[in-house]
This record gives structure tokens, sequence and C-alpha cells, in this order.
């Protein structure tokens, strides 16, 4: 069944694409990439293209076909401001990290925004509000949201599934003659009497370009035992640009028979996650290098495998030498290779001690219980069964709890568990405040993991393994005008911006107010930045006015600042 769908995915993949010339560029200047289609990122893959915008914000975006406006989103975080445009051809085109939106539609989000008194809005356009033409314009390139600097962000999905497809099948005009760049490969020993090199670890190898593919540096023969897992440390990278980006494709053969592979065509929203199954989680959570990984892991759902042979695992117990190859291509066609050779001896090795409280299944629910804890995994939390480990000692002076070490951080979690700590001397008016916290015991430092508290226990949601403890958060936010001096006066003629932040729990409710009504503060929550701007349409200008911000993180904890000013 499950090839069957791939095979109905492919098919529908090769109608769409074949819709060469079916799209102009969303922006008239040179296509420079900064990201590509199916990235490796943190938890996802990334779903389009970045497009450079030159280093400014304002460049003019246009619409790549016809069709209508469907969808509009503002949020603080990941795409900022989006337009998504439905196309006749059942394709959707996103445009995300917006500086602002045509004149007609920034007024319909505005009203809308008033309305709801709400800056974040996500809006279901009604059918035929904004009808678009090919080449049209339709905003204004920026750096809103999860930017890390000014881009457009560049989808094409798939309108009835809504999964993102690769947009570089659809021919736009990217110069991209560089083919993938390969920096390390990696050998893993997958079973206890398993070895690489001698060891029962597994151990990364650096490689080197050289006569037209790449090799091992030294060009060793590297001695193997048991079943072995291969990972390949890989990025693409475009014409004009110096921005990592990610492959398209990889394929593994041993001994010239394919055991591997996968492409990026496309993928859903739903499976984006497995990415942590897909690399060797462990690897990145300690040298942050993302290894795609050449086996599947038996909780791994994602689609993008073409091909996979014994779950990709080689089996090495012939005493022979066998050939390894990888081949890595880009959508463009350009290609990569990397030979080396393994040889199959067997030695005696010690396997690594695995001490632990219990073994959870991947795929079944888990439960764990211990003094001060309780913890609940639902089935498929794992890729891979998890031989659980835990600990605890006491808390720092301020917690309210012991600290739990909960297995260890370099594995990953899937899905949320949820989690309750019992708390240690905690004050009944503290308690309203009571929060979980990851601790990194290194540093000293903490983050918030939420919950709440009742019956002298605090529960959450946590969807990474570490250390966990129970703080409280009485200390409110933080308010630093920009554009309001001591005097009352402003800095400023078109608007008014205010530096908010919060030490643990989080900014959750921003809330202006002109002369007594809701004025709107657009937030950008990766600069800790908020901004209104003065609208002779809705309020009367040429008057002293009254102004209130309060803010409110959510531990409830308010700051609220009060200022008189002309304008």
């Amino acid at each position: 069944m499950k090839y069957l769908t791939i095979i109905l995915l492919i098919l529908l993949s090769a109608n769409l694409y074949g819709q060469s010339n079916y799209y102009s560029e969303p922006l008239k200047i040179p296509l420079i990439l900064s990201g590509s289609f199916a990235e490796l990122r943190s938890n996802h893959f990334h779903s389009g293209i970045d497009i450079k915008t030159q280093g400014v914000t304002g460049i003019p975006v246009y619409s790549v076909a016809d069709g209508v406006v469907s969808r509009i989103v503002v949020s603080p975080t990941g795409f900022g401001k989006a337009v998504y445009i439905d196309h006749p051809n059942g394709t959707t085109s996103v445009y995300g990290h917006l500086e602002n939106f045509r004149e007609d539609i920034e007024e319909y989000v505005k009203n809308i925004q008033y309305e709801k008194e709400s800056f974040r809005v996500d809006l279901q356009v009604p059918d035929g509000s904004f009808e678009v033409k090919q080449n049209e314009f339709i905003a204004r390139s920026g750096n809103t949201g999860s930017s890390g600097g000014p881009h457009l962000h560049f989808e094409i999905r798939d309108t009835e599934s809504e999964e993102p497809l690769n947009p570089l099948k659809f021919d736009f005009p990217v110069k991209d003659n560089t083919p993938p760049r390969i920096f390390s490969v990696m050998l893993v020993p997958l079973s206890d009497y398993s070895h690489v090199d001698y060891n029962a670890v597994k151990k990364s190898f650096p490689v080197e370009f050289r006569n037209g593919s790449y090799h091992i540096k030294g060009n060793p023969i590297i001695p193997v035992y048991g079943q072995i897992g291969f990972a390949i440390q890989t990025n693409d990278f475009f014409d004009e640009s110096h921005n990592r980006c990610g492959v398209y494709s990889i394929q593994l053969k041993f001994d010239g028979e394919l055991y591997y592979s996968f492409k990026m065509d496309r993928f859903s929203f739903a499976e984006t996650r497995y990415i942590n199954s897909h690399i060797d989680y462990g690897e990145y959570n300690h040298s942050r290098r993302r290894f795609h990984k050449t086996w599947v892991d038996p909780g791994n759902r994602l689609s993008i495998y073409e091909y996979i042979r014994e779950s990709g695992i080689l089996r090495v117990t012939d005493g022979n030498i066998h050939h390894v190859r990888f081949e890595l291509t880009d959508t463009h066609g350009n290609k990569s290779v990397l030979d080396f050779n393994i040889e199959s001896k067997s030695r005696k090795v010690s396997p690594p001690q695995k001490e632990y409280v219990e073994l959870m299944k991947y795929d079944r629910e888990n439960q764990f219980r211990s003094g001060g804890i309780k913890i609940d995994f639902p089935k498929n939390a794992f890729y891979t069964d998890i031989p659980f480990k835990y600990s605890k000692k006491a808390g720092w002076e301020e917690f309210f709890s012991d600290i739990h070490t909960v297995h260890d951080e370099s594995v990953p979690i899937h899905t949320s568990a949820r989690m309750s700590i019992e708390t240690k001397n905690i004050e009944k008016h503290l308690r309203p405040k009571a929060l979980l916290v990851r601790v990194d015991t290194v540093s000293g430092l903490y983050s918030t993991a939420g919950g709440t508290y009742k019956n002298g226990w605090v529960t959450g949601n946590i969807r990474n393994f570490g250390n966990y403890a129970v703080a409280v958060d009485t200390v409110p936010p933080r308010v630093i005008p920009l554009s309001i001096n001591n005097n009352g006066e402003l800095s400023e003629t078109k608007r008014i911006r205010f530096r908010i932040s919060d030490d643990l729990s989080g900014i959750h409710i921003i809330e202006g107010k002109l002369d007594g009504r809701w004025a709107l503060f657009e937030y950008d929550a990766k600069s800790n930045l908020i901004t209104h701007y003065f609208d002779p349409e809705r309020f009367e200008l040429q008057k002293r006015h009254q102004f209130e911000l309060t803010i409110t993180d959510y531990s409830g904890n308010t700051t609220t600042y009060e200022a008189s000013f002309w304008k």
C-alpha cells in the first residue's frame, strides 16, 4: 500500500511538473538563491526556495500566474506576512516574509486586525475577493517573521493536499552549474557486535575531490564487520551564491547494486518532523553537522524514499573487499560521486555499555513513573526502541523541585510527551506562576517548557529529552520606549516603537491603546520590536493623545507604560 501511494504521488507530480512554462518569476531581479527546497532545517525540511533581494527590503513581488488570493497570514514568527494564491492548474503559490501587501490587500487585512483587535491573523479569503493576473504586483519583499535577513520565501504547493512541491522543477531561471559538495562520510555499527575500524562506535572520515570525484582522504580500505549504516555530510550550492543549500537526490550503491535512494520532489507538512530520523540527530546535537543517513529507522514514515533495500543496512560478514558509491545530484542535474572501499574483517569488540531503567518500544505507548515525576509517551513518539535512562538530583535554590534528567537530549522525540513534576515548598501565591523549565546544567541557564500547576504537580508537554525542573516566573516583561523621550516628546514622526522582552515564560499579550481605543502594533518577535504607525483614517491627529501600552507574559505578569504626547 505504501509503494502504491508513492507511485500515485510520482504520477501526480509528473503531471504538475510537466507545466514547466506555466509560471513567471515572482521577482523581476536575477533569481539568486540562499535556500533550496527540502533543505535540512531544525525539526523540518524547508518547504520552498529563498530568493535573495539584494540585501534590502521593499522589492516588488508579483503573482507567478493568474489566480485568486486564497489566504493571508500575519504572524510575529514563521513566514511573517504571507500571501497564498490559488491557480487554475491545481497549485498554490506562497510568498513569505513580506514587508507589506499592496494597498487594497493591506487595507483589507488591517480592517480585520482592528475588528479582531489582533496583530496576528490567519485569513481564509472569500473566493473572488482578489483576482490577480500573471505578473500583477501583490506585495513588497521584507524580513518579517522568523526570517534571518531580507529575502523572499517562495513556494508552490499542490492546492488539494497542501503539500509543497519543488519549485525548481518548474524551470525558473536560476543559474546552477555547481554540483553538490561532499564534506565527510560516516560509518555506523548498528548491532552489538558490529564494528567500524575495529571499534563499536561510529566514525566519520573527511573526503577530498580529485580526478573528477570524491574520495576519502588517504584512500583507506576501511575495516568493518556486521550490520553497518552509512551517512553523508553534503550541501548543494548555486551559481553566484555562497549559501549552503540542500541536495535533491542521494543514492547509495554497494558493489554496484542500489541499496538506498531518495528524491526531494515533494513532502507533506505532517511528515516534515521525521527529518530528525532522516539525519543523524545525535551527531547534529553534538557537532552541529547534519548527516543524511542512508538507512531508515523502523519508525521513520517519510515518503521521500524511492528505493530501500534491507532498510539501507549493509551486512558485511564475508571477509571480502566491497565497493561503496554515493551518487548525489541537484535539481538541475549536476552530479557528485564519492567512491571508497570497505573490507569485512572480524574482530571481537566490546559493545558500548547500555545502562537503562527500561526498554521503550517505538510502536506502542510508554509510561514512566518514579519519585517526583510522571511521563506518558504516545505511540510512535520514537523512531526506534529506546533504552530509556533516568536520574535526578537536588534542585537549585531557584527551583521548586528536583532536577530530573530525562534520557538523553541527543535522542529525538517525534510527538509530544505529557510530563508532570512534583513540586517542593512552593507557596500558594506562587503556584499560578509555576512552570516547567528545561535546564542547561553546564551554563546554568534554563528556558520555559510551559505547563500549569495542579494539586502539587506541574504538568506540560515536552518534545525534547533533557534536564527538567519546576521554576516560577514572577518578573513582568520589560518595556523600553524608542520613540517617546522622558518629556513625552516624539522622536519619530510616523510611528512609535518599543523594545519588549520577557525573561522566562515569554510575551503573551500586547495591547496598545490610543485615547482609550485599541491601536495596532506590529510585532517582530526576533528583534523584540513592536511598532504602531499613525493612522489618520482611524485616529484624529493634530492633538494631544493619551497612550497606554500593556504587555503580559504567559505567567500573567503585566507591565503597563503610559505617556501623553502631541501628534
